[in-house]
């Protein structure tokens, strides 16, 4: 009888995050890995592949870069590989266009032996010692156990609507993460109405501008009282750093729940170049005195949507500073209204397994682990409440997937930066505690080993 095979690692999602992990896992001839994903192949956002939108990262927030420069799954030697290097030499710009990222990531799988697609984990179950994940070949239909000691969730968000809107009662009503889809259908609408505060409210918003010159009726509506940037000053983005990590995490359930919700600005906001420029279109509409078929509203907190007779919609305001209620009418209605983590069904079978919170949230870890031993089931993108608010940014994804990998071998080889910032953000007392933890988890390690 053949000997039955037990992973080291079996990651559930492949999105950036866990495709990055499966990245800087591949050369590490010791680790055993297996990353699954339900989907037939990988596609980043394509309801908002706009051919012009960027990252709001520079390339160096890869798969692996921050992490291991020398990794051959960079982004830098994807442009090498694909012959596109010097041109990006000359273009001279950060930032990554979002449909060369999705390329890249593209790139990076046809070059892995450990991601496989169109695999659906229906449960896992725990049994002497082993995690028990049973997946489902969606093109054949057949079952199959896989065997791990740990397990890393990568499954990633869903598009977050109010819950007044039904998707089968209001067909003329998308999330944006469906908006390329719609755009055809959109174009044929006599009024759109966009309702968010973010960059895919922006984009869309943009996209769809030129149109109103051809007679599209284009509204946007936010509930902040601005339609504000996003913050990309240097020392606002040493907030992006393991320090500030340490001292959020270590702060009370009530402030770090406090703090995010003065956050906004660091990592929901509009790129600052976006802005300009649709004040820039406007203006350019407004040069021969006619009247713009756009509207931009702030302060407006949606709060209804009624379907009308002839199926156009009536949406109900409230303009939170006038206090004051409002209605208005439109045939189409595009939430960017974001994106949150939904806790997959599958792990029902080990919910005893995984520690929470007051809240019945995931108690994570520091190492990013959610079990009640600490180092076993590890999550990519879901500890918001814990980590702060880098927890979705794309620059810090090679920073957890180090500290993950290095918590599952017991020793570091992936180097973790311990302070990156020019600033301090706890009291000394505080941080020099922080430190010394750090130190004493580094001098638990078994001896340093090179990267393979």
């Amino acid at each position: 009888m053949q000997e039955q095979k037990t992973y080291d690692i079996v990651g559930i999602g492949i999105g950036p995050f866990n495709l990055g992990l499966a990245a800087l896992c591949a050369p590490i001839n010791s680790l055993s890995t297996l990353f699954l994903d339900q989907a037939s192949e990988f596609n980043w956002h394509p309801g908002m592949m706009l051919s012009d939108a960027t990252l709001q990262v520079p390339f160096m927030a890869d798969l692996v870069t921050m992490a291991d420069p020398t990794s051959p799954y960079s982004f830098l030697n994807y442009l090498k590989q694909t012959d596109r290097l010097y041109k990006f030499y000359i273009r001279e710009d950060f930032f990554v266009l979002r449909k060369e990222y999705n390329a890249y990531c593209k790139w990076a799988i046809n070059h892995l032996q450990n991601c496989h697609f169109g695999q659906k984990v229906i449960s896992i179950n725990y049994v002497d010692g082993v995690y028990q994940v049973e997946k489902i070949d969606q093109s054949s239909g057949t079952s199959e156990t896989i065997f791990t000691k740990k397990i890393v969730l990568g499954t990633g968000t869903a598009p977050k609507v109010p819950d007044f809107i039904s998707p089968a009662e209001h067909k003329n009503t998308i999330h944006s993460s469906e908006y390329l889809k719609f755009k055809p259908t959109l174009l044929n609408q006599k009024t759109v109405t966009i309702i968010g505060s973010g960059q895919s409210a922006a984009e869309i918003f943009y996209d769809l501008l030129p149109e109103t010159e051809n007679g599209l009726k284009l509204k946007w509506f936010t509930r902040p009282d601005r339609f504000f940037p996003m913050e990309y000053s240097k020392l606002t983005l040493e907030l992006t750093s393991p320090e500030y990590v340490d001292h959020f995490y270590n702060l009370s359930d009530a402030k770090r729940k406090q703090l995010l919700g003065k956050q906004n600005s660091l990592f929901k906001g509009i790129n600052f170049e976006l802005i300009n420029q649709i004040f820039d279109k406007l203006y350019e509409l407004s040069v021969d005195g006619e009247k713009i078929n756009a509207e931009l509203m702030p302060n407006c907190q949606l709060n209804n949507l009624m379907v009308k007779a002839d199926g156009t919609y009536e949406l109900d305001f409230f303009h939170i500073e006038s206090e004051k209620d409002f209605t208005v009418e439109t045939d189409f209605v595009v939430l960017a209204t974001g994106y949150k983590y939904n806790e997959p069904g599958f792990l029902s079978g080990i919910n005893d397994r995984i520690a929470r919170n007051a809240e019945g949230l995931f108690h994570v870890h520091r190492n990013y682990a959610i079990d009640v031993n600490g180092n076993e089931i590890f999550v990519q993108n879901a500890e918001l409440h814990t980590h702060g608010f880098v927890t979705p940014d794309l620059g810090m994804g090679a920073y957890r997937n180090a500290s993950i990998i290095n918590a599952i071998l017991g020793f570091e080889i992936y180097p973790v930066e311990k302070r990156i910032a020019f600033q301090q953000f706890s009291v000394n007392g505080e941080q020099e505690v922080l430190e010394q933890a750090q130190d004493f988890i580094r001098d638990c390690h078994v001896e340093p080993v090179e990267t393979p």
